[in-house]
């Protein structure tokens, strides 16, 4: 863990996000007045198969789903809202 004051964290920006790309902070906290106000931390990533299908089983497509298609499509391409 590393504490920061904002004018250093102004100047420094850069240097402190390589150091949580690179991981040599976990994270870094930005203080005012030696209050800690903000955390830098690393974005962990998901691998996107993990997210695709989060939802299979939560609920069901009605069998008129696309009924109304038409109506939408010319509502937004030739009629009024």
């Amino acid at each position: 863990m590393m504490q920061i004051n904002i004018k250093e964290a102004k100047t420094n920006l850069s240097k402190l996000l390589r150091l949580v790309e690179t991981k040599n902070q976990d994270e870094i906290f930005i203080a005012r007045n030696g209050k800690p106000i903000a955390k830098i931390v690393p974005i962990k990533e998901e691998p996107v198969s993990n997210r695709i299908g989060v939802a299979e089983g939560k609920f069901e497509v009605p069998d008129d789903f696309d009924a109304g298609n038409e109506e939408i499509a010319l509502m937004l391409t030739e009629g009024q809202l």
